[in-house]
């Protein structure tokens, strides 16, 4: 099976990147997608490698992106289902990227002449 899912959203966090025990970079960060109603889905992303250290270096908080990749679910292909504090359901939905574009402006970015845009 294959799948594909399209995210155009903004980041809601820094960027956080690790790396693996074996020195592949890993970032992870999340992006908020709204629809015309204003309803609003978290997705948590991941992203590896160089691109992982791309999208560290300049992502920020606030940043739009727009990410391609396949959503990770569980061995029945289902999301990640949790119970919150006050007793009610939710879901994390987590996408391993294979592309990240970096949507926002140079003015919306923080001030650095290496940005690729």
């Amino acid at each position: 099976m294959y799948h594909k899912l399209t995210i155009v959203g903004n980041l809601g966090n820094e960027p956080t990147m690790k790396y693996t025990t074996d020195g592949k970079a890993v970032t992870t960060f999340s992006v908020a997608a709204s629809n015309r109603k204003d309803e609003t889905v978290w997705f948590r992303v991941s992203t590896w490698d160089k691109q992982a250290e791309t999208c560290n270096q300049y992502l920020h908080k606030g940043s739009k992106v727009l990410v391609e990749g396949a959503l990770k679910a569980d061995a029945q292909g289902n999301p990640r289902v949790f119970e919150r504090k006050d007793g009610t359901w939710g879901a994390s939905f987590e996408v391993v990227a294979s592309a990240v574009k970096f949507l926002s402006g140079k003015d919306e970015q923080p001030a650095n002449d290496d940005v690729p845009f």
